[in-house]
Order: structure tokens, then C-alpha cells, then sequence
């Protein structure tokens, strides 16, 4: 109903109302309500999800507002779908109820497949939405039988009904109760784009428009992992050892698979793509470690992986001209004294995903493996810390292109946006400040994860 010259303000309006959210969940900080017979939570951990999703998708949000101009995207239906998919996020999250948590991942799931291939004219936006809409699919199909499987063993979905159930030291759940763990580990594994679950990751990422992209590296995979969170780090403990083996293979692939594809990546979004896959790797060695240690660490690895990934898509969507991406390494060549601006904040970017000190990517893996060592999973830590050295070989090597060699994109910077630059800006701040003055944050991932016990 608004003139095309005043679809900017949607834009505005959409940023708003997330920062107006983000205000009332700080006001509700402390709080522990419960809904439609507890199966929604106000809680700790609920709120400090809400705050993060909320978080990541005002960061979206602004750092689109050039980019959608610039394509066909049409901005209403975009900024309406990343608030459902937030708000999808945020059910998932809050959800103290198997039924619930999956409405709140199809609610975020849908928005997200349409978002993919909102760039109807890009023929690998329409083929990346396709992809991800059937593996979504076929995801949900594992996740429904996991939940109907529970269902039929303990006779309830409900969270706190499944942990009485298997709380009882008479009771033996039946074999069909692990195969419905199992399902539900499957099913969450393709979310978050674990290996072997992970093949559909990199070419829906580099066919979707890059704010998506980027929304998809960083709000989807929080939320699969506020998931994992809620449900098998605070109410499935009991049956902790019958799949902590499948976790720590599927930790160890994942890390380990994830790097050494990335390393062969002739893209930077691509490779971008891999990172994600990897990171997602040492966040299972949280899950893994469990406990107080896993749990804290889990929740401030998100919260540092969110502003250096943003960051990092946001300086791929500052080099874009038109309907041209500059994405392959060579673009990025010369780049240190063409836009030193951007060339700092993605060598910032670059370092803190290799995990180096004394940024913020340093001391979330930091946490992630001293949790795992902290619980007895040294062996994984190792692995973890080597995994981290693997990747400073694809990292790295954008910054010497950026620095040591010529060429790449010329003349004056293609995408002047200074909202982009902005949101590139809190990128590089939260990943300075949590690398920095980690403690805070640390305390309010302890106390958040504590509020599931």
C-alpha cells in the first residue's frame, strides 16, 4: 500500500519494532513465567535467545536496506519474513513442549526457504531455495518421527513430562525411545548443517542473496542450537551416555570435514559456507561436554560467532555492484588500499573466525575446549584446537590477498551504503569487545544456561 518510493520505510519500521523487542526483553530480564500449561517458558534462557535472535536480525535488517534496492527483492515480503523467522526462532527457544519447538522451526523454516529464493531474476537463488526447501523437508520428516516415537514411549511431548518419565530408576525407556532420540538428533543435525547431514549447506548459501546468507549462517544455526540446548542438554541428561558416542563423531566430522572443504574453495562465500559448517563442529563439543562448563560455553560461542560472521558477510555485500557479487578470492586482491575500511574490519573478521587472540573468536573456542577438557573429552579438544589451526589456512589467505597482491575490484567502493557500513561497524565492536572484555557475557551465558536446571 506504499508508493515504491517509500518502501524504505518498511525497512525502518521492521529495524524498530526489532529494537523496540529487544527494550522489552531487557524489561523482563529475571523473569520466570510459563504459558499454555508451561509448554512456553519466559526464562533466562528464553529471553537471552530472544535477545540474540533479535540481535542478529536488526543486524540483517539494516544491512540490507542497499542491497534489496538493488536487486528485485521486493522489501515488504523481505523484512516480513525475517520478523517471522525471528519470531519462529524465538518459539523455538521458549518452547518447553516437543509440538511447540517444531512449530516455532517450521515457522522459521518457511520464512527461510522463501527468503532463498526472493531474488527471483538469480536462477542460483531459485535453484538454492528449491534445494533447501526439499532437504528442509526431508529434515522435518526425521524430526515429526523422532517426536512421535517419544511420544508413543513416555506419553507425552511435554519437556518436563519426558524428564519425570526418565528421571524414575525403575524405568527402562523401551528401544523405539532411542530411535526417536536418534531422529531427533538427525534432524536437528541438518539444521545446524552437521556432517554428513551438511551437503546442502554450501550451495544454498552461495545461491541466496547474501543478507540471507548470512542470516542463515547465524540466526538458523542459533536456533537449532538453542534446541539442542533445551532438550538434550536441560531435560534429556538422563540418558546422556546412550548417544554422547554419535555426538562426538558427529562433532569430529563436522570440525574436521568442514575445514578441509573450505580450504579448497575458490569463493569467499563459499568458503564462508564451509567456515559455517565447521563452527558448527565446536559448537556440538559444547553439547558433547554438557554440564554447567558445556552449557555456558555453548551459549557465549554463539554469542561471539554472531557479530564476526555478520561482519564478514557484511564486507561481501559492501563489494557488490549491480547484479554482480564479488565473491572469489581475487576480487579481494589490493583490497588494503583500495577500501582500508573494509579491507581492517574483514581481516578482523578473518582472525577472530581462526580463533585468534585476543579477539572474540579466540575466547569462545577458548571455553569450547576448556569445557570438553573440563568434562573428560580432552581427546576432542584436541582435535578441536587442531581443527582451529587448519583453518588459518583459508582465513589467512584472504587477508595476504588483501594486502600483498593487486588487483581485484577497482575504482571507488560499488556499494555505497552507509547503513551496510554501520552494521559492519557493530560487527567489528562486538567482536573487539567480547574478545576483550569477555566476562560479562560469560557471567550472562552461565546464569541463562542455569535457568534450564
Amino acid at each position: 500500500f506504499l508508493k515504491e518510493e517509500e518502501n524504505g520505510l518498511l525497512g525502518w519500521i521492521s529495524f524498530l519494532g526489532l529494537v523496540i523487542a529487544g527494550a522489552m526483553v531487557y524489561l523482563l530480564r529475571g523473569s520466570h513465567e510459563g504459558a499454555f500449561q508451561d509448554s512456553y517458558l519466559l526464562d533466562g534462557f528464553s529471553l537471552f535467545f530472544s535477545a540474540l535472535f533479535l540481535g542478529i536480525s536488526a543486524v540483517t535488517v539494516l544491512s540490507s536496506f542497499h542491497y534489496v534496492r538493488e536487486t528485485d527483492i521486493h522489501e515488504g515480503e523481505y523484512h516480513a519474513l525475517i520478523l517471522f523467522s525471528a519470531f519462529g526462532m524465538i518459539l523455538m527457544a521458549s518452547a518447553n513442549d516437543l509440538i511447540l519447538f517444531f512449530l516455532g522451526l517450521e515457522t522459521m523454516s518457511i520464512a527461510v526457504y522463501i527468503l532463498t529464493g526472493m531474488w527471483r531474476t538469480r536462477a542460483s537463488a531459485s535453484e538454492a531455495a528449491m534445494k533447501y526447501f526439499i532437504i528442509g523437508a526431508f529434515a522435518t520428516g526425521f524430526l515429526l518421527y523422532g517426536i512421535a516415537l517419544l511420544y508413543g514411549a513416555t506419553g507425552s511431548t511435554h519437556f518436563s513430562s519426558l524428564s519425570a518419565y526418565l528421571a524414575r530408576p525403575e524405568q527402562r525407556p523401551p528401544l523405539f525411545f532411542y530411535a526417536g532420540i536418534l531422529l531427533l538428533i538427525i534432524g536437528l543435525a541438518f539444521k545446524v548443517a552437521a556432517v554428513p547431514f551438511h551437503f546442502w549447506a554450501p550451495d544454498v548459501y552461495e545461491g541466496a542473496p547474501t543478507p540471507v546468507t548470512a542470516f542463515m549462517s547465524v540466526g538458523v544455526k542459533a536456533a537449532a542450537f538453542a534446541g539442542w540446548a533445551r532438550i538434550f542438554l536441560g531435560q534429556m541428561g538422563p540418558v546422556q551416555e546412550e548417544w554422547i558416542s554419535a555426538l562426538w563423531l558427529l562433532a569430529l566430522l563436522t570440525m574436521t570435514v568442514g575445514n578441509l572443504l573450505a580450504i579448497a574453495q575458490a569463493s569467499v562465500k563459499r568458503m564462508l559456507a564451509y567456515s559455517s559448517i565447521a563452527h558448527a563442529g565446536y559448537l556440538l563439543i559444547g553439547v558433547v561436554a554438557g554440564g554447567e562448563e558445556g552449557g555456558q560455553a555453548l551459549l557465549f560461542y554463539l554469542l561471539t560467532y554472531a557479530p564476526m560472521t555478520l561482519g564478514a558477510f557484511g564486507v561481501v555485500m559492501a563489494l557488490k555492484s549491480g547484479e554482480r557479487d564479488y565473491e572469489a578470492y581475487g576480487d579481494y586482491a589490493g583490497l588494503g588500499w583500495k577500501r582500508p575500511f573494509l579491507a581492517l574490519a574483514m581481516s578482523l573478521f578473518m582472525l577472530s573466525l581462526a580463533g585468534f587472540p585476543p579477539l572474540s573468536g579466540f575466547t569462545g573456542k577458548f571455553y569450547i575446549f576448556r569445557s570438553a577438557i573440563v568434562e573428560g573429552y580432552t581427546s576432542l579438544a584436541v582435535a578441536g584446537a587442531l581443527n582451529s589451526l587448519l583453518s588459518v589456512i583459508y582465513y589467512l589467505r584472504v587477508v595476504v590477498k588483501m594486502y600483498m597482491e593487486e588487483g581485484g575490484v577497482e575504482g571507488k567502493s560499488p556499494t555505497a551504503a552507509p547503513f551496510l557500513y554501520a552494521a559492519i561497524a557493530v560487527g567489528v565492536i562486538g567482536t573487539l569487545y567480547l574478545g576483550l572484555i569477555p566476562a560479562g557475557a560469560l557471567d550472562l551465558s552461565r546464569v541463562a544456561f542455569l535457568s534450564l536446571r
